[in-house]
């Protein structure tokens, strides 16, 4: 009997290690492809994006004395670390944890913003912004508008950690992009990367309009760059063409980013064609000129994005490039995304947008 015992023992062992390694591999849909390029010269040190947007913080912090960092859990780093010391280096009063109450949080924010603090508020979790949407969207985003120009909340900032990471399910993977989108006075910025990171980071938090910074929790810790240890911004409402090409135009954000430039490289070895892939970068707004332009020379335009298909972001870039760019187009203008489900657990893999899927409606556009 004892031997029996052990024996199911070492074969559920086994069957456990398994099932693991598998959710190991699939929680990892994409090739992180690290940035090259400095946004400024000078010294440059290793840091992950958890890293980077800690360093932004930081240099806030101490060149800003107005500036505070709240949230849940922050005062200890918050559930990320993203804030991991900056309670220690700049006190209670300034890196401070709040009530789980979403529509606190973003309240206070505007509050400290109107009264000329920078505000930088931290969600948990973007799946958890909702109860703060009518903060966001009837008051921060219309605050300038309503005074004439008397008063506005631009100094807020709200970072929230957004996107699939291999094992979150429906109340810890979603994209909310596209429903901030929707709301003029708002910024919606989503980075690729730890230099992306700190440098938009820091042009939310001086922007003068309050900004929804939605940051792919799954790039925290995937890579390292060498991230310019000094001062810097990039500007908001600008792509960036991380690669060049004439096939056909591909675009994201976040970490789809990384899956596109995956398929414009198996596109070049196994199909011999080059492509132009996208960073978008800001959301709302958008750089329409940078895209159409692209689009223009390519005569192809795919898109791709974690959010589910109907009225994702998707869905206005392929109206515009439809709008701007009809004549010039070779086939129609392609999205690929996350499924009109609420997102899955177990069925994370299937749903998706990984390489082989967009890779897949790449070929097709190729071959209209």
């Amino acid at each position: 009997m004892a031997s029996l015992l052990t024996q199911k023992s070492l074969v559920i062992g086994k069957l456990t290690k398994y099932v693991n390694d598998c959710a190991k591999r699939l929680s990892s849909h994409f090739i992180y492809y690290p940035d090259n390029e400095k946004p400024i010269s000078g010294e440059t040190t290793k840091m992950n994006m958890m890293q980077a947007i800690n360093n932004a913080m930081d240099i806030t912090l101490r060149d800003d004395p107005t500036a505070v960092l709240f949230g849940e859990d922050v005062g200890f780093g918050g559930v990320f670390r993203c804030a991991l010391g900056l309670q220690d280096k700049y006190g209670k009063d300034r890196v401070f944890n709040t009530p789980l109450c979403e529509q606190g949080i973003a309240g206070f924010g505007i509050g400290l913003a109107t009264a000329g603090a920078t505000a930088i508020a931290e969600i948990q979790f973007a799946d958890y912004i909702f109860p703060a949407f009518d903060q966001l969207v009837n008051e921060a985003a219309k605050a300038r508008y309503r005074s004439g120009g008397q008063f506005d909340c631009g100094a807020l900032t709200v970072r929230a950690p957004c996107g699939a990471v291999g094992h979150g399910g429906l109340y810890h993977s979603q994209s909310p992009e596209a429903y901030f989108a929707h709301t003029p006075g708002l910024r919606v910025v989503v980075p690729r990367g730890p230099i992306a990171a700190k440098g938009l980071l820091l042009a939310c938090i001086r922007e003068r309009d309050p900004c929804i910074f939605l940051e792919p929790k799954i790039l925290y810790r995937s890579a390292t760059e060498e991230v310019p240890v000094d001062d810097y911004t990039l500007p908001l409402g600008k792509a960036q063409v991380l690669r060049e090409g004439t096939s056909a135009t591909l675009v994201s954000w976040g970490t789809q980013v990384h899956v596109l430039l995956e398929v414009a490289q198996l596109a070049e070895d196994q199909l011999g064609v080059t492509v132009d892939v996208i960073d978008l970068q800001s959301i709302l707004p958008w750089d329409e000129e940078t895209v159409c332009n692209s689009v223009k020379k390519t005569g192809r335009c795919l898109i791709s994005h974690e959010a589910p298909l109907t009225c994702g972001f998707g869905a206005e870039l392929a109206a515009t490039v439809q709008e701007e760019c009809f004549l010039h187009l070779e086939a129609p203008v392609c999205r690929v995304s996350g499924w009109d489900t609420p997102f899955p657990h177990v069925f994370e893999p299937f749903y998706l947008p990984d390489r082989w899927r967009c890779y897949e409606q790449l070929v097709k556009l190729l071959n209209y």
